[in-house]
């Protein structure tokens, strides 16, 4: 059940629920409201509100605002981490693994929860914990691509993490595009269109013990 299911099933108020199942719920409940008003305009009074407690109770569990965006953060990036992690690992053959990663970017935009847009769209990238995040998931989502490019055709490790950064940045910025506009381009299409793309390119690079490009 996700955070925001959780918010829907324990709304009402004055139930009480275990701390972990109260937790969820108030983070359902604030990444609702960060959404849809961004972190500036999000009051703690609106994430109380919509979770159907009192600001006492909301209080009890995070001292602040900037404490339920960074815990909401914390956990989407985890998310996506893990995601791209488990795309990668679904399978040896790099073409499909190409594909799995893309479908993995796309299914992170299309969370009906709207997840990504606190961790690539953020109104609060002057503060430096959310900068730091983002740009930590940013980075590590990187190194994962690099870490298999390396393996697979033994390129040097500050290289492989060249293409990486550049399979990432491709993969979330047209995801996040296809999304905001709208496109009549269904998600399969859209992930095989990026997915030959970047396959174009990537299978250029000869897999380890090989002279020839990948097939």
């Amino acid at each position: 059940m996700t955070a925001i299911e959780q918010t829907d099933a324990a709304r009402p108020r004055g139930t009480r629920l275990p701390r972990r199942a109260r937790r969820n719920q108030l983070l359902g409940a604030a990444q609702e409201v960060f959404v849809a008003q961004g972190y500036h305009s999000a009051a703690m009074d609106d994430i109380a509100e919509r979770a159907g407690v009192s600001k006492p109770v909301l209080y009890q569990h995070f001292p602040g605002k900037l404490d339920l965006y960074l815990a909401l953060l914390d956990q989407h990036c985890d998310a996506l981490l893990q995601s791209i992690r488990t795309a990668l690992a679904s399978t040896t053959d790099n073409k499909l693994r190409v594909a799995a990663t893309m479908d993995a970017y796309f299914s992170y935009v299309q969370d009906e929860g709207g997840a990504f847009r606190l961790v690539f769209e953020s109104d609060l990238t002057n503060e430096p914990a959310v900068r730091e995040r983002v740009e930590k998931v940013t980075l590590e989502c990187a190194e994962a691509f690099g870490e298999v490019i390396a393996e697979d055709t033994g390129l040097p490790k500050d290289e492989a993490m060249l293409l990486g950064v550049g399979l990432g940045g491709l993969s979330q910025v047209v995801a996040r595009y296809w999304l905001s506009s709208d496109s009549k381009v269904d998600r399969d299409k859209a992930v095989s269109l990026l997915t030959s793309l970047a396959w174009r390119g990537i299978a250029g690079f000869p897999l380890h013990g090989t002279e020839g490009p990948q097939a």
